[in-house]
């Protein structure tokens, strides 16, 4: 990934990706199975990014409370660490793959693999993400925006590839966790080739994942998918809040109890968007049908999903 970007960029994003490594409890290998299925009826649960911070914790939870958590990242060492303490504790399962969100070929590739190992998929929790900082305009592997493609793009390959398992067992639920940091989409330079700033790109895709939680709950109506969207809470103490150099002002834990609302409450309607617990309205742009198409057809256009 790192050799198709410019020198500078390049020896950025590496300091980055190592920052984003944070020092890991010690662990053992666990007496339970590394490599663990689902059991037949039992819910299976997918937590993008889940290797640390928020989606660790929420990985944790739905282990616990007895599913089978697909946990992702892109690191094997933070992965089977997420993994050993689900299957040690119970009662329920996980198991660890790896893909890294700036390939599309990845991401592809995990999305063909999870169909092959997995009849049924009930969870969807759309989590990982890279943040504001470092503030410089970084290309993906595919040579889009970082964020874009990371936050955005990726996610919407993904759930559409993924979509098949969940419609099968429905009812099932789409997450998309994005921010209360957003900002309007450029048609005109999506990119942010002019410009550009690190937190203008990331929260360009936070929107972008919001308003693909729109469309997705008009696409879906009356399958038994039920999809929504949140801001979790603000600056919690995460690897992208402590790289930024932000003072933390919220737990992880009152993050993941608002994600965790969104993943089991039947009180709201599809497409609903949160600040936290409570039900909030996102940038004006999410509800103009005329971006969300364009936005859509650029999607469309980006990951070849038809």
């Amino acid at each position: 990934m790192l050799s198709t970007l410019p020198a500078k960029p390049r020896i950025a994003l590496a300091a980055t990706l190592a920052a984003l490594t944070l020092p890991a409890a010690p662990f053992l290998p666990a007496q339970a199975h590394a490599q663990a299925t689902p059991t037949p009826g039992q819910r299976v649960a997918l937590v993008t990014g889940s290797t640390s911070g928020l989606g660790r914790e929420l990985a944790l939870r739905l282990g616990a409370r007895g599913d089978h958590v697909i946990v992702h990242g892109r690191s094997e060492e933070r992965g089977a660490e997420v993994v050993d303490s689900i299957n040690a504790a119970g009662p329920g399962s996980a198991r660890f793959y790896r893909a890294d969100f700036a390939s599309f070929a990845e991401t592809r590739a995990f999305a063909e693999t999870l169909l092959a190992d997995y009849d049924r998929l009930d969870i969807l929790i759309n989590n990982a993400g890279f943040g504001s900082a470092p503030n410089e305009r970084l290309l993906s592997e595919d040579g889009h925006e970082y964020r874009f493609q990371v936050n955005y793009l990726s996610t919407y390959l993904l759930t559409h590839m993924l979509m098949p398992r969940l419609l099968s067992s429905t009812p099932a639920r789409i997450v998309n966790v994005s921010s209360g940091a957003q900002a309007p989409i450029d048609f005109d330079d999506v990119m942010i080739e002019n410009d550009f700033s690190g937190r203008r790109a990331y929260a360009q895709s936070k929107l972008a994942q919001i308003m693909f939680t729109h469309d997705l709950a008009e696409e879906l109506a009356g399958t038994g998918i039920v999809v929504g969207s949140l801001h979790p809470a603000t600056y919690m103490p995460t690897g992208m809040v402590l790289r930024l150099g932000a003072t933390p002002r919220a737990t992880i834990a009152e993050g993941a109890d608002a994600v965790m609302q969104v993943v089991d409450s039947d009180d709201f309607e599809s497409g609903q968007y949160f600040n936290g617990l409570r039900p909030a309205r996102a940038n004006a742009q999410a509800y103009d049908a005329e971006a969300r198409a364009r936005l859509k057809r650029l999607s469309r256009e980006l990951t070849g999903i038809r």
